[in-house]
Formats: structure tokens, sequence, C-alpha cells
């Protein structure tokens, strides 16, 4: 296995085109998946975190529409604007304030479609250091610095979404970070399938 992260391409960020978020909408519907929190997963995200001390896990699940954490840890803070839909802009204060991160997202935030469509894992040991990946809005809103992310692909080899980690500061993830993430998507995959996953 090689460690070799992705250089700064020198180019605006894109949203990757996801021409499979039709098919992944089905799928994920068909396994009951992407539409409500999921206690198993939550367990899921907490233990990922603290494994990687971390201070924000996900399952991230991605549809034709946006993004889900139905796993998701995050750190103990009372902040009104949690679970606020991204398209009711609940940070329009422009009081520098931050959001904090909740279980919705918008597809071109965050680093997670690029995860998907790639269908490989992503280190980001700091977004700033990449054009590509520093202009994008998670970065300002969330203060989003660090990102670790492995595709979770089923049996059916569709990629369903992402196991990931961020942090509010640069970190150096290195080779072991690449191992704990991607060994952490190919335990859970097979779970969503089966009957590994209580409900």
């Amino acid at each position: 296995m090689s460690y070799d992260p992705p250089r700064p391409t020198g180019r605006l960020l894109l949203t990757p085109e996801d021409r499979d978020a039709p098919a992944r909408t089905r799928r994920l519907r068909g396994l009951g998946l992407g539409e409500r929190p999921e206690p198993a997963l939550d367990a899921f995200a907490d233990r990922l975190a603290a494994l990687t001390r971390a201070p924000y896990a996900m399952v991230n699940f991605l549809d034709e529409h946006g993004q889900f954490f139905a796993g998701l840890h995050r750190p103990e803070r009372d902040v009104l604007t949690v679970d606020t839909d991204p398209g009711t802009g609940g940070d329009g204060d422009g009081d520098g304030t931050r959001r904090e991160v909740g279980r919705r997202l918008a597809r071109d935030h965050g680093f997670c479609p690029h995860v998907v469509v790639r269908r490989k894992a992503l280190v980001l040991e700091d977004v700033c250091d990449y054009p590509r990946f520093a202009g994008n809005p998670v970065v300002d809103e969330f203060g989003i610095r660090s990102y670790l992310g492995a595709p979770l692909i089923d049996s059916t080899r569709t990629v369903l979404g992402t196991v990931c980690v961020v942090d509010l500061e640069p970190r150096p993830w290195g080779r072991e970070g690449l191992r704990t993430i991607k060994a952490a998507a190919a335990e859970l995959a097979p779970r969503l399938e089966g009957n590994g996953f209580p409900r």
C-alpha cells in the first residue's frame, strides 16, 4: 500500500459530477439507509473519533439531493444552528460565528463527494494547502482544516457513502491514518447490508 497525498492542483474547487447518484439513492432506500439517524452508526462514529482523536467523525450517505450523516460524533455543544437545513441560511447573520456540523450538508459542501466519485480514500492533512479544496464552504463556515475519508463500497460495488473524520486544525494523518480509515470502511460496509447492523 502506498501513501501519496494529493498534491495542490492550482484549480478552483469543483464538486465532481456524480453520475451514480440515482442508482445510489435507490440502493440506499432499498437498504433503509440515509433518511434518519442510526444509533448504531452514531456509536460507530464515536469509536472512530476516539480511535483517531478527531473532534468530528461521520458515517455519511450521499444521494441525489445532498449528504446525510446517519452516524455522527461531534463535540458536546449547545449550538442553535445544529441541523439547520442548508437551504434556510441558518448562518446568514454575517457576524463571523461558525456553524456547528449537523446531520445534513449540501452536496457541494465538504470532501465526501470527492471520495464517492473517486471510489478511494482521500487524505487532506491541511485543506488550505490544496487550492482545489481550500475554497470549499466547510472551511469558512465550519472551520474544517483537515479531512480523512474512505468510501463505503457494498457487495454490488455501489459506493453508498463514506466514513470520515475531520479536525479544526491541520493533522498529520500519515499512513496510519489512511490504514485506520480504510479499515473502518471495510469493517462497516458489509454490516450495512447484513445482520451485523442493529436497527
